[in-house]
């Protein structure tokens, strides 16, 4: 299946998109991990609490687990995320002598790539986020949403890794649609290709989905379910 006639009917489904926002890498890293098993609903506050809270990254790195926490409570997985926040901080400050990450837009994407991946708690995704939003470099970030959908379109086989996955998807599609390809395939994973209940009948891409067959007597009557 051609992931380019995909893309053509979600942007016919969703309109045109938003130019990429453009945080400096530190402050991207920082969201995104916030952002990490919960929604923007709940990470941005926690986001805006955070910088609310801390003056500098500097005076958050000084902070304790237990104050970082406090701040990002709202957003889910406080300790967790509070824990992984000051290790990176410390990490990035202890290897580059200050908090600074904007030596990574000289860097070749790959070496860019491995860099935040050898920071604790960074994953594929969250390293793919940083390049593509922050520093324009070519990444193709694969969340929970685009996963699912490129799965059940049939661009990823099932059973993929998380690791696997941003490889596969990054050969198949041209740098230029790395960011419409994740922006897209995200709504559509969270309007209608969605996880336990997918809308198949409202879905645009029905008509050359493989996983049509197999999903759409369950959604169907689902659908039917959240009219009465």
């Amino acid at each position: 299946m051609s992931h380019q006639k995909i893309l053509e009917l979600l942007a016919r489904e969703y309109g045109p998109l938003h130019p990429p926002r453009r945080f400096d890498p530190l402050t991207e890293l920082v969201l995104t991990v916030l952002s990490q098993n919960t929604s923007d609903k709940n990470s941005r506050p926690a986001f805006e609490a955070l910088r609310s809270r801390f003056a500098s990254w500097e005076e958050m790195a000084g902070a304790s687990e237990g104050e970082i926490a406090q701040a990002i409570r709202q957003g889910g997985l406080a300790r967790i995320k509070a824990r992984r926040l000051k290790a990176i901080l410390q990490e990035i400050e202890k290897r580059r002598g200050r908090l600074d990450l904007d030596f990574l837009r000289t860097l070749p994407t790959a070496e860019a790539r491995a860099w935040l991946r050898s920071l604790p708690g960074v994953g594929p995704k969250t390293a793919a986020v940083v390049l593509l939003f922050s520093l324009g470099k070519p990444a193709l970030p694969v969340d929970t949403h685009v996963h699912r959908v490129a799965v059940r379109l049939g661009l990823l086989p099932p059973g993929t890794s998380w690791e696997k996955a941003h490889e596969l998807l990054e050969a198949l599609v041209p740098p230029a649609g790395f960011y419409p390809f994740h922006l897209y395939f995200l709504e559509h994973g969270r309007r209608i290709c969605r996880a336990r209940q997918p809308r198949c009948p409202l879905c645009p891409v029905n008509s050359i989905c493989p996983s049509y067959g197999v999903f759409y007597p369950v959604a169907r009557r689902e659908l039917a379910m959240e009219r009465v």
